[in-house]
């Protein structure tokens, strides 16, 4: 998800009474569905990493899915272990 994609959801889902709680509707209705109906169509194939986007202004901004080849995205470092080996959080830390 861009920075401007989960500006997007965040404004779709939040509900001033309710607060977050409508974001797990809007994800699934905006993003999963719409990623669904790519894949089954054949816009996006095995293999292709999923990169969610936006475009328009105000309020006919929608989504926007792309699908790239692995080789065409910036390699990511991986995550450094914490010192002795041990990833935080794992439950070896007392």
């Amino acid at each position: 998800l861009s920075q401007p994609a989960k500006e997007l959801l965040a404004e779709k889902g939040y509900d001033p009474v309710l607060g977050a709680r409508p974001l797990r509707r809007t994800i699934q209705r905006e993003i999963e569905d719409s990623l669904s109906e790519k894949i089954l169509f054949g816009e996006l194939r095995p293999g292709h990493i999923v990169v969610v986007d936006t475009e328009g202004e105000g309020e006919t901004k929608t989504f926007t899915f792309r699908g790239e080849e692995k080789s065409a995205l910036p390699d990511v470092p991986p995550i450094e272990q914490a010192a002795g080996g041990e990833r935080p959080g794992s439950g070896s830390e007392f």
